[in-house]
């Protein structure tokens, strides 16, 4: 089954069932200040947590601090007290003024579209460095999150046993011209039809195909 199949399978399912509401990142993506620096923000801030808590802490941390040097100079308990919905907003609290003094002194409030500088940045795993390269920059890459990992193993794109190895399998698997949909689309699939209990099968549009649902 080809790619273009997949995703266009997904999306005529959800349309069909309920048209999916936007993901975080799509939503920081199309927004008038979603420049490259709220997406890195909003990438780490929305690490297990759901998606509506990030978008409104996101919105709401940035109509106080609209930039790298701004944030960079924020006081840690203003920024946890913004931040508090979301899981773990401790650590998180130190760790985004953290990133924004990098981005702040090292690249002059530019966030680097380049998968080994991003890395290199507190917190920003190669799952957070590929959603700003595709969220921010529209460069080909794949995020792999809990969604993607699931999915891509259920219709047997993949025998894997982590995000990690996932990438690495869809990257020499997917022709390239697909890697910037594929985690948009397939984190709403996740999230609305091929959830982790009780996936949604009987409405599935490209079940035929899916080794899950196959062995079922």
């Amino acid at each position: 089954m080809n790619m273009e199949k997949i995703l266009s399978g997904m999306m005529k399912t959800m349309m069909s069932v309920k048209p999916p509401r936007m993901t975080a990142l799509r939503e920081l993506h199309e927004a008038e200040t979603g420049g490259p620096f709220s997406i890195l923000i909003g990438t780490i801030l929305s690490a297990r947590t759901k998606d509506e808590s990030t978008t409104k802490v996101v919105k709401a941390l940035f109509s106080k601090y609209k930039n790298a040097k701004e944030l960079s100079k924020a006081k840690l308990k203003d920024i946890e007290k913004i931040i508090k919905p979301i899981g773990f907003y401790h650590v998180k609290s130190k760790r985004i003024i953290q990133v924004a003094q990098i981005i702040d002194s090292q690249y002059k409030g530019i966030v680097p579209d380049d998968l080994d500088a991003l890395v290199k940045l507190p917190g920003v795993g190669r799952k957070t460095a590929n959603c700003v390269l595709v969220y921010a920059y529209e460069k080909p890459a794949i995020p792999v999150d809990i969604h993607v990992h699931r999915i891509s193993n259920r219709l047997g794109l993949v025998e894997t046993k982590t995000p990690e190895d996932t990438e690495q399998a869809l990257m020499k698997k997917i022709p390239k011209k697909f890697w910037i949909d594929i985690n948009d689309t397939f984190v709403m699939y996740g999230q609305n039809i091929c959830k982790p209990i009780n996936p949604m099968c009987d409405v599935c549009k490209i079940k035929r195909n899916c080794k899950f649902y196959k062995s079922k």
